[in-house]
């Protein structure tokens, strides 16, 4: 049988949908548009039309929840990811995963997205179903339980937390700059307030003039609710809300998912590439200009050991800050900018997370390789420049840039630039020759520019150039710790490559207090219109100090490569040894015999986890598990529900309301059953209505289920052993009316016979009845205040 819908309740549910859409609106700053309104609106859509066509086909909660599901899952391909479908409608397994991945991981993900958000593909699951859940229990409950219950105003508060939620959502995981805040906000509390003042009927039993009346008065009312919500909130607004800056949103204070320092710093390899693969063609790049530097890693914080990124617990904006990003990149407003389009990396023997660039990509798409299917690993640091792929490049894997260059600057244009106010982290254990020598190099000029200048001439003129290969005429040592840096400026003669100048120079530049950071990249020789092949012999690192209104201005102090003079010492005369046996000789590589690279020590065991559990495991698991709570955990709450109101009644004051009580919960759990009892009925009529729906076999219950020795043996009852319900009605109003005092035996005795009449309901019906019944709940009238009432009138 088909339920009707009243024109009341497509009110509430017109009305739940737009306060849903007002929240709604609120995810525009996280999306920078309104592309996030095709999966959401597809979902709010959804979730109504199943809540809603469930309810008129009186179709129980268990079957609602079971179709709730599939549709989501069967749509959700054609509403939120259409790129994944043949047809853009038809869904596939990989559309199937994407809503599944995006319905358990999408919300870990989207705090943690570079805004605005445009990848991964997953991302617009968020919004479906977000929209998708609340309008679907929203419309339910508006449907099934408002429509027939008392309309009470904690129902329709109950009803609004769904909206509100999304309300919430918008503001939580959104940025600081809020979407029409004070209108969005004005807006949903008077359509809630407003709905709420207006739930109740005008009385059937009031009078035309009393109704008129009512209905003046709720018209005044709407006009001061409105006024008040209006100036108050708008007031409240402007005076109370905090500042963009201040604004809680959980992008904010939620740490990135992928950590850097997990990694080896980039400079630490430094001489992998100059002396291991120094002929092996790393990658290609197209679309350069002469003179362009490829960018790897950007460096600014300083332990005494190596050059790395900063720790995101250091600082927000740090280097070592990476943002989940699409393929539009955020754009640098701290450069004087320079384009490049259309700038092609092909991958070949380089592999590892830190994805070659130039200067600050403001797009990225991948056109080739495994990376295709990797582009959810996308990480970006808008302050530097840098990109990582945390699933790691690998030959063939290829993609186009277009990016935002720094201009070249002369040092005579930065004459009066002072250097710009840029926090850095502080560095530490750099050694006191580095000041010292600073202060010497810098000599007279007074101006940033100028020392700066003076202190890389200084070591570009008396350094020499040695990355330390057997072939060198001067052996250098690896690293750019303290002691090497101390080691390159207290020897007579400089000897290192970019690693240990590029250190040195940046150390100096901080001792002045100046905003510095060591830069790794390679220097290929770019001929325009041509592709250039990048060898590990090309890899260089340089130095950046920030300018105020010019940007990051890059400084080279590492010398030409020329001949290295010998140190003019004279080497002691050898005198000869007196013979012995020498062990068999080992033959050795030279480039074995070289100091290997240094690299921060790490505080955890290098010993490898004994067991893990697989991810997907948890995918599978949670898979399971948020459909179970879904079914469980209402049964769970209405079940502690009714167990309460059971022993509220049984525990009544007075013995007769006890008894009351009882009867109250037999025609309760009959209507949970699915029985009609009947309305503004004495209890025999009642107890007849039911007898007549029970009928057959099932009309009576079976008398001995209270004996402790015959209930277990025997379930099968004779006529003679049998008792209606009409006694138990009887029985009720002798005691809540005849004015004699009752026992707690005759309580204690109607309790059972009550439990075991119910039990008997409960047989005649089919499996699928009594679960339903588990979720279902009836508001008992106040039987124990109008029978108390009763029995003092009589």
């Amino acid at each position: 049988m088909r339920r009707t819908l009243s024109a009341r309740t497509w009110a509430d549910v017109s009305i739940v949908l737009a306060l849903t859409i007002i929240g709604l609106l609120g995810f525009e700053p996280s999306f920078g548009g309104y592309s996030f309104l095709l999966p959401a609106i597809g979902g709010l859509v959804l979730g109504a039309a199943t809540g809603i066509v469930a309810s008129i086909l009186r179709v129980n909660v268990v079957t609602t929840i079971v179709v709730a599901v599939v549709a989501y899952f069967l749509c959700g391909t054609a509403i939120a990811v259409p790129q994944q479908a043949p047809l853009f409608v038809l869904p596939t397994l990989q559309s199937l995963s994407t809503i599944a991945i995006g319905t358990v991981y999408g919300w870990a993900d989207i705090v943690t997205l570079q805004t605005p958000i445009e990848a991964p593909q997953h991302i617009t699951v968020v919004p479906y179903f977000a929209t998708w859940l609340v309008a679907l229990v929203s419309t339910s409950l508006a449907v099934r339980w408002l429509a027939r219950a008392r309309r009470s105003a904690w129902r329709f508060g109950i009803v609004l937390l769904g909206p509100l939620a999304i309300y919430v959502a918008s503001i939580l995981i959104g940025t600081d700059d809020p979407y029409q805040a004070g209108i969005r906000g004005v807006s949903f509390a008077v359509l809630a307030l407003l709905w709420l003042g207006w739930h109740r009927t005008g009385g059937d039993n009031i009078a035309q003039a009393g109704a008129t009346r009512m209905r003046t008065r709720k018209i005044a009312g709407t006009a001061v609710v409105l006024a008040a919500a209006v100036l108050l909130g708008g007031g409240a607004g402007w005076w109370i809300a905090p500042a963009q800056d201040q604004r809680f949103v959980l992008r904010d204070e939620i740490e990135p998912p992928f950590d850097p320092l997990q990694y080896p710093s980039p400079l630490a390899g430094f001489r992998h590439y100059t002396k291991q693969v120094t002929d092996d063609v790393l990658f290609t790049v197209s679309g350069l200009k002469a003179g362009d530097t490829v960018r790897l890693a950007t460096l600014d914080s300083f332990t005494g050991k190596l050059w790395n990124v900063t720790g995101s617990e250091s600082s927000a904006d740090g280097s070592g800050t990476f943002s989940l990003v699409g393929r539009e990149l955020p754009a640098q407003s701290f450069v004087t900018p320079e384009r490049r389009t259309d700038v092609t990396f092909t991958m070949g023997e380089y592999a590892d997370v830190w994805m070659p660039s130039i200067g600050y990509p403001t797009n990225l798409d991948f056109t080739a390789g495994s990376a295709l299917d990797s582009t959810d690993s996308l990480r970006y640091n808008a302050t530097t420049g840098t990109a990582v792929l945390t699933a790691g490049l690998s030959e063939g894997d290829s993609y186009t840039i277009d990016a935002t260059l720094q201009q070249v600057v002369s040092i005579e244009d930065l004459a009066d630039v002072p250097v710009a106010a840029v926090e850095l982290p502080p560095v530490s254990s750099s050694p006191d020759i580095v000041t010292s020598k600073a202060q010497e190099y810098a000599a007279d000029a007074t101006a940033p520019a100028a020392q700066l200048e003076a202190i890389r001439l200084a070591l570009t003129t008396t350094g020499f150039l040695s990355h330390g290969r057997a072939s060198d005429t001067v052996a250098s040592r690896a690293g750019h710790g303290a002691d090497r840096i101390t080691d390159l400026l207290e020897r007579n003669q400089m000897v290192g490559d970019q690693e240990q100048y590029a250190s040195a120079f940046a150390l100096m530049a901080r001792s002045f207090g100046y905003p510095a950071r060591v830069v790794m990249g390679f220097a290929p020789e770019i001929v325009d219109g041509q592709t250039a092949e990048v060898t590990g012999g090309d890899v260089t690192a340089w130095v950046e100090v920030a300018f105020d209104d010019v940007g990051w201005v890059v400084f080279d102090p590492t010398p030409d490569e020329t001949d290295i003079p010998q140190d003019q010492t004279p080497k002691p005369q050898s005198e000869p040894q007196p013979q012995v046996r020498q062990p068999p000789r080992v033959e050795a590589d030279a480039e074995d015999l070289l100091t290997p690279v240094e690299l921060e020590e790490s505080d955890e065991d290098d010993e490898g986890v004994a067991f893990s559990i697989p991810g997907w495991v948890y995918a599978v698991g949670l898979s399971l598990l948020i459909p179970a709570m879904i079914i469980f955990m209402p049964l769970l709450i209405i079940g502690l529900y009714k167990l309460r109101r059971a022993r509220r009644r049984r525990d009544a004051k007075a013995a007769h309301d006890q008894v009351a009580g009882a009867w109250e919960e037999l025609v309760d759990q009959y209507s949970e059953l699915g029985y009609d009892v009947p309305q503004k009925a004495t209890r025999v009529m009642v107890a007849e209505s039911l007898e007549n729906q029970i009928g057959g076999e099932h009309r009576a219950f079976v008398e001995h289920a209270n004996s402790p020795t015959e209930g277990a043996a025997d379930t099968t009852a004779e006529p003679s052993q049998v008792t209606t319900l009409r006694p138990i009605a009887v029985l009720t109003d002798d005691a809540v009316f005849s004015g004699q005092e009752i026992s707690a035996e005759r309580s204690d005795e109607a309790w059972s016979t009550t439990t075991a009449a119910i039990e008997a309901g409960r047989a005649g019906l089919t499996k699928r009845r009594r679960i339903v019944s588990r979720y279902r709940i009836r508001s008992a009238r106040d039987w124990a205040s109008r029978i108390s009432t009763k029995r003092e009138d009589s």
